[in-house]
Formats: structure tokens, sequence, C-alpha cells
């Protein structure tokens, strides 16, 4: 079985593939300073809940935007799974090219969403993934990764307004009956949620027209459902894109050897 680790600037999603389906994803906040034994409590707590056993991990990869947090990660599949991982990076085999100017800049969860999004639904596409920032990622034809955008995340956005603004409360996210928002919070909420469907919509239609032929628009991340009841640009939601360019990754790329100091100590 595959342990596939997707650590974002806020989550850390982890989640099992017994070569047929997923088995089980868990998330837990990111934390660069969480050892690989916290880790381990945790996950394995989690997986004997789902009737999965660390002997049945073969293969681990790990995905992460977060640098500093890749230690432990790593150390936590070596340590409690005897497997070293494979890390996503530009310089493995994609299966595309990465036409930008700098490719080892790139995150990570961007080239995953994109390897997994033309493997399941081919292109030209775009894939927005609401994550901490709202990303807008854009795939050619033959799969090549083309670039994209980056803006500030809904959460973000909205932390960034209750902080500067004195008078203005901390409020959820969630689609307003009317634009016209009769108290400040409804006015917020409005101002939030419409405006990131003007962003979403606005940025889509600069792309579509640079590129100069329709796209398909792939969404991805905790708010993909709740922005696509705003506009008809979002075709598709698919919530596994990103553990779904994971585990391509390995099948493209061979399992990296544990090194040889590692194997020492855990015989």
């Amino acid at each position: 079985m595959l342990l596939a680790i997707d650590a974002g600037n806020t989550n850390v999603v982890i989640a099992v593939h017994d070569g047929s389906q997923w088995r089980g994803r868990w998330r837990i906040m990111t934390d660069a300073a969480r050892t690989s034994d916290e880790y381990a409590v945790w996950l394995l707590t989690l997986m004997q809940m789902s009737g999965l056993k660390p002997i049945q991990i073969t293969r681990c990869v790990i995905g992460t935007v977060v640098p500093a947090a890749l230690y432990n990660l790593r150390r936590l599949c070596r340590d409690w799974f005897s497997t070293e991982p494979l890390v996503a990076r530009a310089a493995l085999d994609w299966g595309f090219d990465i036409r930008i100017d700098t490719p080892n800049e790139v995150g990570a969860d961007r080239l995953l969403n994109a390897l997994a999004a033309h493997t399941h639904y081919k292109g030209p596409l775009v894939v927005i993934d609401f994550g901490t920032a709202t990303t807008f990622d854009v795939v050619d034809q033959d799969g090549a990764y083309l670039g994209g955008v980056i803006a500030p995340g809904i959460n973000l956005s909205i932390e960034a307004l209750h902080k500067a603004a004195a008078r203005l409360p901390r409020i959820g996210i969630g689609r307003p009956q009317s634009a016209i928002g009769r108290n400040t919070v409804a006015a917020m909420q409005s101002g939030i949620y419409w405006g990131y469907v003007g962003l979403i919509e606005g940025i889509v239609a600069r792309v579509k027209s640079e590129y100069g032929a329709p796209l398909k628009v792939v969404a991805t991340g905790g708010l993909a459902p709740l922005f696509a009841e705003g506009t008809l640009v979002i075709e598709r939601i698919d919530q596994d894109i990103t553990l779904e360019g994971l585990r391509l990754l390995c099948v493209r790329n061979p399992a990296p050897s544990l090194p040889s100091r590692i194997r020492t100590e855990l015989e």
C-alpha cells in the first residue's frame, strides 16, 4: 500500500491507497515543529481504527510546500514504515514539460494537481485550488505545465480584513442570499463571496483569452463546492486531485532506497 502525504501551509493530509482505492484520509494542522513520533502517535491510531497496519505500507510519497516540515515527515516514513519516501520536486519524471522560467520554484502541489488533472481530464485545462492561497494552474493540451496565478486565499483575506479594520468582526464564509448586505456581517460576507466569484471568473476569462482556446476548469480544495455554487465557470470538482497526483508520481518514478545508515539502524 501507498502512504501519501500532502503537506500544505495550513494542513497536512495523509492518505493510504491500496492499489485500487483510497482507504483513509486524515488531516492535521501543519506545524513544522511537530516531530515524527508525534505524527506517528496520531497517524497509527487512525490507521488502526481503519483496519490498517504499518507493515502494509510498502511505499511513501511526500509533497510539501513547507520545507521545514519535510525532515520530520521523512523521519515518519523511515522510522515507522521502514520506507524511504519519494519527495515531489521538479527534477523527477512528471511525464510533461514544466514550461516556466524557473521550474524549481513551482510548488509541488501545483505540479501534482497538473499531473492528476491532465491524466483524468486531459487538457487543455485550468486547475483552481482553494487553499491557503487560491491558485490557478494552466495545463497545455499535451500536459505541459504553463504556469498560472497565485491570489490570496479566502481565509487569509477574511483574517486580514478583521485585523486591519478595528470595527469589522471576524466572519465565517458562506454564500449570501443577496449582494447588498443589510448589516456589517452580511456586507462582509457578500464582499468576500461575490468578490472571489468575480476573481475566479475574471482570472479564468483572462487566462482563456491569453491561451486562445477553450479550457476545462477543475477545482479542488475545501471551499471548491461552495464557490462552484456561485459560478458556471467551474465545470468539475475533484477533492482528491493532489493525493491522486502523488499516487501517479509514484507510478512514474522508482522507489528510492533507504540510506545504508538508516537501514542498519532499523535492523
